[in-house]
């Protein structure tokens, strides 16, 4: 089994950058402009953007299919939901650690 991949930042990024990171999650453009010069904020911007991405995506597929898509948009939405507070979760403790099933795509560079 292959151990997920955890970054490493710098430690002043990281403590000076923890409430950026959080806010990442929801809303993924404001680290961007707030923080643009900082790895650790880039990093959970990019996890945002590809949460924000994933949700959209399902959102527009289970609304279109009817009565089994319309069922299953709750259950995705909590999902959605999870990872947020995962991720949220990761960046108020400093962490890097990419999202369960979605974190290892890079969007942002």
């Amino acid at each position: 089994m292959q151990e997920t991949p955890v970054h490493s930042f710098d430690q002043a990024d990281v403590q000076s950058n923890k409430g950026m990171a959080i806010v990442a999650y929801i809303l993924f453009f404001i680290p961007l402009i707030a923080a643009a010069n900082s790895p650790f904020a880039r990093y959970h911007a990019n996890q945002g953007l590809t949460l924000f991405i994933t949700c959209v995506a399902l959102n527009i597929v289970l609304g279109i299919i009817p009565f089994i898509g319309w069922m299953l948009l709750p259950f995705a939405n909590l999902g959605c939901l999870a990872l947020a507070v995962i991720g949220i979760a990761s960046a108020a403790q400093g962490g890097a650690k990419p999202l369960p099933i979605i974190g290892k795509y890079t969007l942002i560079k």
